[in-house]
């Protein structure tokens, strides 16, 4: 194994080990806003069905590692894998919030379903962006 070939597996390894603990954080940080926002009396329901914590918990997990996919094909093919990761995260995080704008429930609610959103952000974006080459 060359050196560049340990170099470059050391760093897809702090990649995927840095994204999927900033994964777990998020998917309880997510949890603990809804959770929060429920003891504040916040309904959780959209359209008349409630969505359980542990759904906040599961989608930000899901789309956490699909972030991390992202930014490991990223890696391997641009030239700037830090600068496309953080601008389609960006697009793609604004994006999301699409649907909690439209979605049949109070003005409360979607304003915390859009802060789970933005949480879960602030939390994964950094980490994985800080592992990736300029």
């Amino acid at each position: 194994m060359s050196v560049t070939t340990a170099t470059a597996t050391a760093s897809t390894k702090n990649l995927i080990v840095g994204g999927l603990a900033a994964t777990v954080a998020a998917a309880a940080a997510t949890m603990g806003v809804a959770a929060s926002g429920r003891l504040a009396g916040i309904g959780l329901a959209v359209g008349g069905a409630p969505i359980p914590l542990s759904g906040f918990a599961t989608l930000t997990a899901i789309f956490s590692v699909l972030g991390l996919a992202l930014a490991l094909i990223l890696a391997r093919t641009t030239r700037r894998p830090r600068v496309a990761f953080v601008r389609t995260t960006m697009v793609l995080t604004a994006l999301s919030l699409v649907p909690d704008v439209l979605v049949d429930a109070p003005t409360a609610t979607k304003v915390l379903l859009m802060l789970t959103h933005v949480v879960a952000a602030a939390i994964v974006v950094p980490v994985i962006a800080r592992r990736l080459p300029a």
